[in-house]
């Protein structure tokens, strides 16, 4: 049995087919959504998206977002969504820096700190996606 998934950033449509499972970071912890889940609504927290199609698994960088489990379709709304095989090491490893660099200068506005961290969250986020995309390759699950 299978699910119709989509996500869908402010930007594009990052990924419409039909998939056996998704496992995603929910504010409140980890979901996973099967065939006929009941239905949901339900807020994104930042983290890994997983999703498993005829026995191979990809990975997507998630930041915040809602997600609604209906019988035919997982619907995921994101604020971001990178494909772990898309996400450029080298580029989310210089945000890393400059995020830890404007975090060090001592920001004392609440906004700009909050920014930084958020900044410092997310590059962390798409280099983990990213590592272990190149350390692992696709993983195919039995």
């Amino acid at each position: 049995m299978t699910v119709q998934l989509e996500i869908v950033t402010p930007e594009r449509l990052a990924y419409s087919d039909v998939v056996d499972a998704v496992v995603l970071p929910g504010s409140e912890g980890e979901i996973g959504v099967l065939p006929h889940h009941a239905p949901l609504v339900s807020t994104l927290g930042i983290g890994e998206l997983r999703i498993r199609k005829e026995g191979v698994e990809e990975s997507f960088a998630i930041v915040g977002g809602f997600l609604q489990v209906r019988p035919d379709k997982v619907v995921v709304m994101a604020e971001t969504a990178d494909m772990a095989s898309e996400i450029d090491l080298e580029k989310a490893q210089e945000a890393r820096r400059e995020a830890e660099r404007a975090l060090e200068t001592g920001f004392h506005e609440g906004a700009d700190l909050a920014a930084a961290r958020a900044s410092l969250q997310q590059a962390l986020l798409r280099i983990r996606v990213a590592e272990r995309r190149y350390r692992e390759g696709p993983r195919r699950r039995g």
